[in-house]
C-alpha cells in the first residue's frame, strides 16, 4: 500500500472570514478505496528551502528522521534548531511547524494513533518516549545514523511487500526503531524510581482522559470514576509518575491549550476563555496570570515578539 504524504492545512480564518485555532493536519491517501492504514514511510529530498507554518495532526504521530542538513522547529510557540542526523518526534496533538533549510535529506514515518497505542504497550518506555516532542540527536557515533537509516528504510520496504508476515515484520521493525530512540533519549518508564509500570499505564490513561475532557470542568473524583479507581490512587499514580497532582495535570492541558489559541489562533481571549469551559472571562484571566505569571493579552504580545 501506498500513500501520501501530503497534509491538509486549514486557514487560520475560513471563508466566512470567522477566527479559527490551531490548523489540523490529516494525511491524503492516493488509493482512497483502501480505507485503513497504520503505518506510511515517506522519503523526501526537496531542492530548496521548505516550510510548513505551525499545525497539529491529532489522529498520528511523527518521527522525522533528518539525514543530513538542519532547520529550525516552531515547537508550540518555541525555536528549537535541529540538524542531521536527528530525529524530530512529535506526538498527537503537538503543535509544531517546520523550517528546513536548502536541500535537507528527511525520511517521515507517520503512525495511526490507534495502532501507535497498540505499539507502546509493548513497553513503559514507549508511553514516556511519546509523553511530549523531542529533538533526538544520533550524531554520537558514526554508526548511530547509519542504524536508524537501515530501520528506516527497511520498514518502507516491508509496508510495501507482499511477502508473507509482512504485518509481523513492520511491526518487529517499527519495535526497534521506537527502542533504538527511548535508548538514545534515556527514557525512562517513570518520573521516579518508586514508579511502577501499573503507575505509569494509570497516568497514561489519566492524561488521554484529560485531552478528551480538559474544556468540560469535571472534578478528579469524576476522572477516577471513569478509570475505575480511588482518588488516592490517582493521586498517587501521578505524583510518582509526573510529580504533579491529579489537578495540576489537568490545569497543566488547559494552559497548554489556551497558550496554543494565543499564539498561533486569532481568538479574542474572552472566545479563548468560553472555548476552554470558563463562564467568565475575567476568571480565566485570573487562573492563566496564576498559572503563567502574565495576563493572557501580555502572554500573546510577548509571545508573538
Amino acid at each position: 500500500m501506498k500513500y501520501s504524504a501530503m497534509a491538509n492545512l486549514q486557514p487560520r480564518w475560513n471563508d466566512k472570514g470567522r477566527p479559527t485555532t490551531v490548523p489540523k493536519v490529516r494525511l491524503y491517501v492516493e488509493r482512497p478505496e483502501e480505507k485503513h492504514w497504520f503505518v506510511h514511510v515517506g522519503h523526501v529530498t526537496d531542492r530548496g528551502r521548505w516550510k510548513t507554518e505551525p499545525h497539529a495532526h491529532p489522529t498520528y504521530g511523527q518521527v522525522i528522521f533528518v539525514r543530513s542538513g538542519r532547520g529550525v522547529m516552531n515547537l508550540e510557540g518555541s525555536s528549537v534548531p535541529f540538524e542531521g542526523p536527528c530525529a524530530l518526534l512529535l506526538p498527537t496533538e503537538c503543535v509544531h511547524g517546520l523550517d528546513y533549510e536548502l536541500d535537507v535529506d528527511r525520511w517521515v514515518v507517520t503512525i495511526e494513533l490507534a495502532y501507535l497505542t497498540q505499539v507502546n504497550g509493548k513497553l513503559d518506555e514507549f508511553i514516556g518516549l511519546w509523553s511530549q516532542p523531542r529533538m533526538i540527536p544520533l550524531d554520537d557515533s558514526a554508526d548511530a545514523a547509519m542504524s536508524f537509516y537501515h530501520l528506516i528504510h527497511g520498514l518502507k520496504e516491508e509496508l510495501e511487500s507482499d511477502a508473507v508476515g509482512h504485518v509481523v515484520g513492520t511491526e518487529a521493525l517499527l519495535t526497534t526503531l521506537l527502542l533504538m530512540l527511548v535508548r538514545k533519549a534515556r527514557v525512562e518508564a517513570g518520573g521516579s524510581e518508586s514508579a511502577t509500570g501499573n503507575d505509569v499505564r494509570l497516568v497514561d490513561r489519566f492524561r488521554k482522559l484529560i485531552d478528551l475532557h480538559f474544556r468540560e470542568n469535571l472534578p478528579v473524583q469524576e476522572y477516577a470514576s471513569m478509570m475505575a479507581i480511588s482518588q488516592v490512587q490517582l493521586r498517587a499514580a501521578c505524583a510518582s509518575v509526573a510529580d504533579q497532582s491529579p489537578t495540576k495535570m489537568i490545569h497543566a492541558r488547559i494552559i497548554t491549550e489556551a497558550k496554543r489559541d494565543l499564539i498561533f489562533g486569532n481568538l479574542s481571549v474572552e472566545q479563548i476563555a468560553f472555548g476552554l469551559g470558563f463562564a467568565d472571562a475575567a476568571y480565566f484571566t485570573r487562573f492563566f496570570r496564576r498559572e503563567v505569571g502574565q495576563a493572557p493579552s501580555q502572554f500573546r504580545a510577548a509571545a508573538r515578539q
